[in-house]
């Protein structure tokens, strides 16, 4: 399926505001080897929106995103972002690019070794170069705070459950307002309830920070919670496209196999 250029400036029916695509992914093709990951990749993610991306484990969604953000190199096709080629981005150009995308781990990807304190303080005083104390001690207390946890500032990540590094991990992640996020698995290895609060927090943020948005996942709840559309990844290319609900209620017998 070729979603290329289909949403970039369409009129938005209940607005009537152009949408404007900041990822425009064409004919994407990635293989390890022998073994072809991406075989024809082609979508777009418009500016404030949440689209989660289906997929069960091994389709390529992960391989996705990181070349995205230059982590990997496409072997064939074009990957646009806010208009720039990234495989073309000079060095210093791609590092600018990386500052505007907030990529969120499944692990979280916290600094074992420093405070939540210093996790957050880090990414501000070696990517933005902040030095006044004042300003950077505010931002991380309202950072904290807007995730529900400013009182674990003096913690380390040890003294956190798996939901609380979630929302630590996204918080500084969020610290440097970036525009785009890439959540990879945000729920994976959370019981429901947390599970469900991450999700509720992703699509706060969303509407906090007015960030645009890919969510990686297989957890059908948090597609349902977050999703402003669904893209459905299968043998390295998509399958189908749509709400939760047009998908939930589609014909196709593969797509239907997440809802159940």
């Amino acid at each position: 399926m070729d979603t290329n250029n289909k949403y970039e400036q369409v009129a938005d029916q209940k607005t009537g505001n152009a949408k404007e695509a900041v990822v425009s992914i064409s004919h994407l093709k990635k293989s390890f080897g022998t073994k072809e990951v991406l075989t024809d990749v082609s979508m777009e993610l418009n500016r404030g929106e949440n689209l989660v991306v289906l997929g069960k484990s091994g389709s390529g969604k992960s391989v996705s995103i990181k070349c995205m953000v230059g982590l990997l190199t496409q072997d064939e096709g074009s990957l646009k972002i806010f208009g720039d080629e990234v495989s073309e981005l000079k060095e210093d150009a791609l590092k600018a690019m990386r500052i505007k995308i907030g990529f969120l781990f499944q692990s979280g990807a916290l600094y074992d070794s420093m405070t939540v304190k210093e996790n957050l303080e880090f990414p501000l005083t070696r990517v933005l170069k902040l030095s006044d104390k004042d300003d950077i001690q505010h931002r991380i207390e309202e950072m904290l705070e807007g995730v529900g946890l400013l009182d674990a500032i003096d913690k380390m990540p040890s003294d956190l459950s798996g939901g609380m590094r979630k929302r630590i991990g996204l918080a500084r992640t969020l610290i440097l307002k970036p525009e785009i996020m890439l959540y990879d698995e945000p729920t994976t290895g959370l019981d429901p309830i947390t599970s469900r609060e991450i999700s509720e927090l992703i699509l706060q943020m969303q509407q906090k920070y007015h960030t645009s948005s890919i969510i990686i996942t297989h957890d059908m709840a948090c597609a349902k919670i977050t999703a402003d559309r669904i893209l459905v990844l299968s043998k390295g290319a998509f399958i189908a496209e749509g709400s939760y609900e047009d998908l939930e209620n589609g014909p196709d017998e593969l797509v239907q196999s997440f809802f159940k």
